[in-house]
C-alpha cells in the first residue's frame, strides 16, 4: 500500500518515544515564536502532523504548542493554514477551548479553521454556540477585516444546517432570514476594487465607480444578482452570490429548525435594526411589513425573476452562456420551493413558468432546465389548472430518445422520476406507456443505473402493460446494440481492425430491416407485445452478444425479472398469468445469444413458472395444451434443459383431480403418453451430434412426472412399472450412451428402485408421490394437536423392540 520510504517514516513516527516527543514539541513552541516562520517551521509541521497521524490514540498537545498552532490558522501563507488544520484535527482541544479560536480570530475565519470547528464540535451544544457565535459575527458591521471572514460564515451555516438543523433556533431562522433578505435584494450595483470609468488622464480623483454589467455587455438597470459581471466585487456582492448558492437549502430545511419561544417574528417585521441597508429598504410599503420568512419568499421570487429575465440575454462567452443555464435550474427549484410554501405565489410565478418553457423546449441543449420546469408543473399544475401532456411528451418522450447517451440527464431523469413516483401514478397515469423510451436509458448505461429502476421498474408493471414489458425487458440487450448502431450510423461507416465491415450496422441502414429495428426503438407502449421476425432480429445482431455494453446490460436483465415477476402477481389475473405462462415457453428458445444470458433467464423463468403455478394449479389444465406440447418435444431436453425439467415437475404435480375438477383420465393419459414418449426416447439412443447427455434430473423428473401420473390413473401402473423394471437391470457400475458417468447412473437407477417399489401398492404411491395439502404442510408431523406425533413415536418403539 505504501512504499518503502514510506513505511520507514511511519514506523518511525510510530515507535518514537515519550521523551524525545516532548522535547520535539519544546522545539517546535520555540520555532513558532520567530516573526517569519521559514521552510524548516513548516517541516517540523509536517512531521508532527505525520507523528500525531501514525497512531491510533487521539494525542494532547501542550497547551502553548497549540495555541500557537491555532494561531497559524489565520496566517496569511495557505500552506501553513492546511497543515495547522490537520494537525489539529488529530489532537483533542484543551478543555474549555474547542470554540475560542473562532472567537479570538473571528475576523481571520477561512475554510480550513471552519472545517476544523465543525470537526471538534462534539455536541449539539457546541454546535448551537458556535451557530450563535456566527450569528453575531453576521450581525456586526462589515470591515475590511471583517469581509473576507463573512464569506466563510454561510458556507459552515449550511454544513450545520445539513447535518443537525435542529441546532438553529427560531430565533437563528428568523435573523438570518433578515439577513438573505439584505443581501439578495439590496447589495450595491457599483463595481468593486479595481473597476475605473476608463481613459488616459484618468487619476486617483477622477475615478468613478462603475456599474455592474449584464452578461451581453450592457450597463446593469436593475439589482445585483449573480449574474452581473464587473472587473472587481465588494462584499456585499459576494454575499448575494452565496446567498443565493444555499437559498433553496434554506428554504427546503429552516422548518426544521428548532422551535424555541421567541417574539422576534411578531414583535419585529422591520429589516435589521441599525443598517443602512435596512432603513432603505424599510421605505418599501408593500412588504416591510411581512414577516421574515415571508419576505424572504418575496424576495426570493422577486431575485429568481430577474435571473430568468436575465438569461434572456445572449451571454459573450461559453462559460457565462453555461452559467446561465445552472442559474435557471436554480431559479426554477427555488420558486418551485416558495410555491410550495406559498400556493398564493403560483398564479404570479406560472406564466413566468410557461413562457420559459415554451422558449426553451425546442433546444435539447436545456434539458436539464427543463427538468426542474416540469417538477414545478408536477407539483402545480393542477392549481394552475394547466395541460401538462405536452411537458410529460417532452420529458418522457424526446428526453430519453434523443439523449439516452447523455449520463448526467439520465441521472437527474431518474431521480424525478424516482422522488415523485407516488405524484406521477396519480396524476400523470400515461407515464407507465413510455417505458420503451426509459428502458433505453438502462440499456446504454446498465451498470450505473440499475439501482434506479430496481425502485422504478414496480411502478411500470400493470396489467395493461406486463406482457409487452416482459418481451421488452428479454429484448433489452437487443435495445442496446440498437442503440450503438443508431450512433454508429450517424458517423461515417465503422470497420473492424480486419477491415470487414459490420454486418449489423448494414442491416440496421437496409431498409429491409428497418421496421425491425424502429420497433426496438419505439417511443411509447402499445404498437405490439413482440417481433414477429424475432429470431431474424436476433441473428443480425449476433456480432453484438460480446460487445462491453450489450453485455453489461444482459447481467441486470435477471435481476429486473425477479423484480417484474414479484411485482406482476400483484396486478395479474389469471387470463394474464396464462398469458405469462405463453411467453416463457415461447421466449425460452427466443433469446440473444450473449454469453451465460440464456442459462441465466432460464433459470428466473423456472423459479417463477413454479411460483405462477403453485399460486393457481388450474393454469395447468387451462394451458395443458401448450404445455404438452412444449414437454412432448425431445428437442427441449437438450436445448431448454432447466425450463424443460421444470415443466415436467409442473405436470406431474399439479395434472390432479385435487387441483382442478376439469382434469379429466383422458388428459392424464395424454400428458403420461407424451412423457413417456420422450424418457424412453433418451434413455434408449445417444444424444444427438454436438450435445452432452441429458441432465440426471431430467431424467429422474420424467420418472416421478410418470410414477405420479400412473398412481392417479392405476391403468397406467403396469407401463411405467415396465420401464422401471427395465432399468434395474443397468449395471451400477456400467456405464450406458445416454448418461456418461457412473455416479449419476447410480443415482437415476436408485430412484427407479423406489419409484418401481411404491408403485406395487397403488394406494400407498398416491400418498406419498401426491400427498393431500394438509399432509404436505410443513408442520403437520410436529403438531402435537394431532395423533401422527403419537403414531410415529408408537412405531418407533415397535421397531426399536424388534
Amino acid at each position: 500500500m505504501y512504499s518503502q520510504g514510506s513505511e520507514g517514516l511511519l514506523k518511525q513516527a510510530r515507535e518514537i518515544q515519550e521523551p524525545e516527543l516532548q522535547k520535539f514539541y519544546s522545539r517546535l513552541t520555540k520555532a513558532f515564536q520567530a516573526k517569519e516562520l521559514g521552510h524548516e517551521a513548516i517541516d517540523s509541521l509536517q512531521r508532527l502532523r505525520l507523528i500525531l497521524f501514525a497512531t491510533k490514540y487521539t494525542r494532547k498537545l501542550p497547551a502553548e504548542l497549540q495555541r500557537k498552532i491555532l494561531q497559524l490558522l489565520s496566517s496569511p501563507v495557505e500552506h501553513l493554514q492546511v497543515l495547522s488544520s490537520a494537525v489539529l484535527r488529530e489532537t483533542l482541544p484543551l478543555p474549555g477551548q474547542e470554540l475560542n479560536c473562532i472567537e479570538e480570530g473571528a475576523g481571520q475565519l477561512n475554510s480550513h479553521a471552519a472545517a476544523l470547528l465543525l470537526s471538534q464540535a462534539a455536541s449539539r451544544a457546541d454546535l448551537s454556540s458556535l451557530c450563535a457565535h456566527l450569528l453575531r459575527t453576521l450581525e456586526s458591521r462589515q470591515s475590511e477585516a471583517l469581509g473576507h471572514s463573512l464569506t466563510h460564515v454561510l458556507p459552515v451555516l449550511n454544513s450545520i444546517l445539513t447535518h443537525s438543523p435542529e441546532c438553529l433556533t427560531e430565533d437563528h431562522v428568523i435573523l438570518l432570514s433578515k439577513k438573505f433578505v439584505d443581501w439578495l435584494r439590496y447589495a450595491s450595483i457599483t463595481q468593486g476594487g479595481g473597476a475605473t470609468s476608463g481613459g488616459f488622464f484618468a487619476g486617483p480623483r477622477s475615478r468613478q465607480p462603475a456599474v455592474v454589467a449584464e452578461l451581453d455587455g450592457t450597463v446593469s438597470g436593475d439589482f445585483f444578482t449573480v449574474l452581473c459581471v464587473g472587473q472587481g466585487f465588494t462584499d456585499d456582492q459576494w454575499m448575494n452570490v452565496y446567498s443565493f448558492s444555499i437559498l433553496r437549502h434554506w428554504l427546503l430545511a429552516y422548518h426544521s429548525a428548532s422551535g424555541g419561544n421567541s417574539t422576534a417574528d411578531a414583535d419585529d417585521r422591520s429589516e435589521v435594526d441599525g443598517s443602512v441597508v435596512s432603513m432603505v429598504s424599510a421605505t418599501s410599503s408593500s412588504s416591510r411589513v411581512l414577516p421574515p420568512k415571508e419576505r424572504l419568499r418575496e424576495k426570493a421570487f422577486q431575485y429568481c425573476q430577474r435571473l430568468i429575465e436575465q438569461c434572456d440575454r445572449k451571454a459573450q462567452k461559453k462559460s457565462d452562456a453555461d452559467l446561465q443555464k445552472a442559474c435557471l435550474v436554480e431559479a426554477v427549484c427555488i420558486l418551485d420551493c416558495v410555491c410550495v410554501e406559498d400556493p398564493s405565489l403560483v398564479y404570479r410565478t406560472f406564466p413566468c413558468i410557461k413562457a420559459l418553457f415554451g422558449r426553451l423546449s425546442s433546444d435539447l441543449s436545456f434539458a436539464r432546465v427543463l427538468l426542474p420546469i416540469a417538477q414545478f408543473y408536477l407539483n402545480h399544475g393542477e392549481m394552475a389548472a394547466v395541460d401538462c401532456d405536452v411537458v410529460w411528451k417532452l420529458v418522457f418522450g424526446r428526453f430519453p430518445a434523443e439523449l439516452f447517451n447523455d449520463p448526467f440527464l439520465a441521472h437527474e431523469l431518474l431521480r424525478f422520476l424516482r422522488l415523485n413516483l407516488e405524484s406521477l401514478q396519480q396524476g400523470v397515469p400515461d407515464y407507465t406507456h413510455f417505458f420503451p423510451n426509459l428502458l433505453k436509458l438502462l440499456a446504454w448505461d446498465s451498470p450505473a443505473l440499475v439501482d434506479d429502476f430496481v425502485d422504478l421498474l414496480p411502478s411500470l408493471v400493470t396489467a395493461g402493460t406486463a406482457v409487452e414489458l416482459l418481451h421488452t425487458l428479454l429484448d433489452l440487450p437487443c435495445l442496446s446494440a440498437t442503440l450503438v448502431l443508431q450512433l454508429r450510423s450517424t458517423c461515417l461507416p465503422i470497420s473492424e481492425p480486419s477491415g470487414r465491415g459490420l454486418l449489423s450496422l448494414d442491416a440496421f441502414r437496409s431498409p429491409s430491416f428497418r421496421g425491425l429495428f424502429l420497433f426496438l426503438l419505439r417511443g411509447e407502449a402499445g404498437s405490439g407485445d413482440t417481433i414477429d421476425r424475432l429470431s431474424t432480429v436476433h441473428e443480425l445482431l449476433a456480432e453484438a452478444a460480446d460487445w462491453p455494453r450489450v453485455v453489461h446490460c444482459a447481467q441486470v436483465v435477471p435481476v429486473l425479472l425477479h423484480i417484474y415477476f414479484n411485482t406482476v402477481v400483484k396486478v395479474a389475473d389469471e387470463q394474464l398469468f396464462a398469458h405469462l405462462i405463453l411467453v416463457i415457453l415461447e421466449r425460452s428458445s427466443l433469446l440473444l445469444k450473449v454469453p451465460r444470458y440464456v442459462r441465466e433467464i432460464h433459470r428466473v423463468f423456472s423459479c417463477h413458472l413454479l411460483k405462477l403455478c403453485k399460486r393457481l394449479p388450474s393454469l395447468v389444465v387451462d394451458q395443458s395444451r401448450e404445455l404438452l406440447e412444449f414437454a412432448g418435444a425431445t428437442a427441449n431436453v437438450y436445448s431448454r434443459e432447466e425450463v424443460y425439467t421444470h415443466v415436467v415437475w409442473v405436470l406431474g404435480e399439479y395434472l390432479s383431480v385435487s387441483c382442478d375438477s376439469r382434469c379429466s383420465v383422458r388428459l392424464i393419459t395424454s400428458c403420461f403418453e407424451a412423457l413417456e414418449a420422450v424418457l424412453f426416447e433418451i434413455t434408449s439412443s445417444s444424444p444427438p451430434d454436438g450435445t452432452a447427455c441429458p441432465a440426471p434430473r431430467v431424467i429422474t423428473t420424467l420418472m416421478s412426472a410418470l410414477a405420479k401420473l400412473a398412481s392417479r390413473s392405476h391403468d397406467l401402473i403396469p407401463r411405467v412399472s415396465l420401464f422401471l423394471s427395465k432399468l434395474r437391470t443397468v449395471p451400477r457400475g456400467g456405464s450406458v450412451s445416454w448418461c456418461s458417468d457412473e455416479e449419476d447412473l447410480a443415482s437415476i437407477v436408485t430412484r427407479g428402485e423406489e419409484l418401481w417399489s411404491l408403485l406395487k401398492a397403488p394406494g400407498v404411491a398416491q400418498s406419498v408421490l401426491s400427498p393431500p395439502p394438509h399432509i404436505a404442510a410443513a408442520r403437520w408431523h410436529g403438531d402435537t394437536n394431532t395423533a401422527a406425533p403419537l403414531q410415529l413415536r408408537a412405531l418407533t418403539n415397535l421397531t426399536l423392540s424388534q
